[in-house]
């Protein structure tokens, strides 16, 4: 599992359907193809997919974007200092001639 907050902001939600409203329609043309035949292959329906796109893109860019999670890591606060790197427990150990 990933340790990332996920974003519930209204863009968020939406663009996150990009991916299933694709699958679906796809699955339904392939559907209309069997079913029917003729007009309904691939070949002219696949505008269907762009426009699905579309739609879902657009309807992502129009929504607010109130209580967005950015992506970016926060700052490191000032008063936090790194700590020293690890010393060799053995002397002579590791050192460069």
């Amino acid at each position: 599992m990933s340790n990332r907050i996920r974003c519930n902001c209204r863009r968020c939600t939406i663009r996150s359907l990009l991916g299933p409203a694709v699958i679906i329609t796809v699955g339904v043309l392939f559907l209309l193809h069997q079913i029917r035949g003729g007009y309904f292959d691939f070949g002219n329906t696949w505008p269907v997919i762009l426009i699905v796109i579309g739609a879902i893109s657009l309807a992502s860019s129009l929504a607010p974007m109130e209580g967005h999670i950015s992506d970016s890591v926060p700052p490191v606060p000032p008063s936090f200092t790194a700590p020293p790197p690890p010393q060799n427990p053995i002397p002579g150990q590791g050192q460069g001639l």
